[in-house]
């Protein structure tokens, strides 16, 4: 096992606790941004945004918009990450949560399609581009500078704070809607009571931006800095391998881009539309997806953490290998409970709370670490925000676009389920393919599997010295 070098810049407990912070708080208003987005694009905003079109087709174009925003995210993953490679973590990370969080606070005032036409939808459109810019790299950017600054033997439990992130927006957005449902009738809903989710984001937007202004830089940044500084050949060699071509032909880079795609589809297919599937085409009562996913993500704060801290212990892929094939397995029996109306809601609601910890929560509570210790310091920002987002744009911006369109032309709920299992077998390809990354040093350059390569290459040519 390689050791930490002994010159690393020292950060304190306080400063551990800041960048733990930080990543939580902007991890948590990036979803709660994009969830209070998906759960109106399902609930609500087909009639606010898109009211002259057929149920069906409002839905698929509300989703389409959804994806809009992931569209924008692989193009400010590849801006935002060269940025965070370059010229520091903190700064980019400055940026990315100012971003986001006045976006979404302005989809708050925005007029309805009754009150400007097609202006409506158009400026819907624009903010979640914008809005998508910054969030393109902000999981990546926080996942990068919280497994920077942990200490190895706790990076996965450390780490699983920026998926808790996760878990805090989604709960926090999924509590607001309900809270809107149950308070307001389905006039005052559509009139005003969705504005209040988006305005009430502020708030978070505020604290964010104030602690990331105290934020010190992530140390491995530092010292590989400091590092090509003193050797002005290593930085041209850096560089070299920042381009797009050495990234398509890593190894590294499409094992990392196969993890992400299994666990954003799932979380698409899941969190997205199957709320606006049950609701809109099988006219179940609004609060049984959003209370399952309220639910489910209170049961995260248990399961997310546990998972950072059994990864700790025996290695991140066996943990990602379990719960793909677990995926795999409860997909049908878990969705064809969840679509029978003659089960009663409780029993509905437990099969989705199941299937999202699996197939969702709990991949996800290993992705960040993971990814960050596949990559090699030299890039790890721009790789790791680039892979994150070429697979949430074609799994998630997509995703529930095409599961919208299959299930209107089958008239089934079939596709869910065929989609499902087919994100669970990439990831779980991945899984097998990868080397166990569990310490790796940081400080390395080169990406994980590559590395590994070169070291055999390198034991093949001893032998024969």
């Amino acid at each position: 096992m390689n050791q930490q070098p002994t010159d690393k810049p020292e950060r304190s407990t306080s400063d551990l606790v800041k960048a733990a912070v930080s990543g939580w708080l902007g991890t948590a208003l990036e979803f709660m941004d994009f969830q209070l987005y998906s759960l109106g694009a399902a609930l609500v905003f087909h009639e606010i945004f898109f009211p002259e079109q057929s149920a069906a087709m409002a839905l698929i174009l509300a989703m389409g918009t959804y994806g809009a925003g992931y569209i924008a995210r692989i193009v400010g993953a590849f801006f935002f990450g060269r940025m965070g490679d370059t010229i520091g973590r903190k700064k980019v990370l400055f940026i990315t949560i100012t971003m986001m969080g006045i976006c979404t606070t302005l989809i708050g005032v925005l007029p309805t399609y009754a009150q400007v036409g097609i202006m409506a939808p158009l400026m819907l459109v624009t903010l979640r581009i914008i809005q998508g810019l910054g969030a393109g790299a902000e999981i990546s950017g926080a996942g990068t500078m919280l497994a920077e600054y942990a200490p190895r033997g706790k990076r996965g439990i450390i780490s699983s704070l920026v998926a808790m992130g996760t878990n805090c927006g989604t709960l926090s957005a999924t509590a607001i809607w309900a809270v809107m449902f149950f308070l307001l009738d389905r006039e005052q809903l559509l009139a005003w009571g969705w504005r209040i989710p988006f305005l009430a984001s502020v708030v978070v937007m505020i604290f964010a931006i104030w602690l990331r202004m105290n934020l010190k830089e992530s140390p491995v940044f530092e010292q590989v800095n400091e590092a090509e500084t003193r050797k002005p050949a290593a930085a041209a060699a850096a560089k070299a391998e920042t381009s797009l071509g050495a990234m398509f032909r890593s190894k590294s880079f499409w094992l990392a881009t196969g993890l992400r795609f299994g666990q954003a589809g799932n979380s698409g297919l899941i969190q997205t539309f199957l709320a606006g599937y049950l609701v809109q085409t099988l006219l179940f009562e609004k609060r049984i997806p959003t209370d399952a996913l309220m639910l489910s993500s209170i049961i995260g704060f248990l399961t997310i953490p546990l998972l950072g801290w059994i990864s700790d212990k025996i290695g991140r892929r066996i943990p990602y290998i379990i719960l793909n094939v677990c995926a795999i397995i409860l997909a049908y029996p878990m969705l064809s409970m969840i679509v029978d109306k003659g089960n009663e809601p409780n029993v509905i609601m437990a099969c989705i709370i199941i299937i999202h910890n699996f197939a969702v929560l709990g991949l996800f509570a290993l992705e960040n670490i993971t990814m960050a210790e596949i990559f090699g310091s030299r890039n790890r920002f721009t790789r790791m925000a680039i892979s994150k987002e070429a697979g949430g744009l074609v799994a998630v911006g997509f995703g529930p676009v095409l599961a919208g369109i299959f299930c209107n032309m089958t008239g089934s709920w079939m596709p869910i389920v065929v989609m499902l299992v087919c994100y669970s077998l990439i990831g779980l390809l991945s899984a097998f393919m990868m080397p166990e990354v569990k310490d790796r040093d940081l400080n390395e350059p080169e990406d994980a599997a590559e590395a590994v390569t070169k070291r055999k290459e390198n034991a093949v040519r001893s032998s024969y010295v």
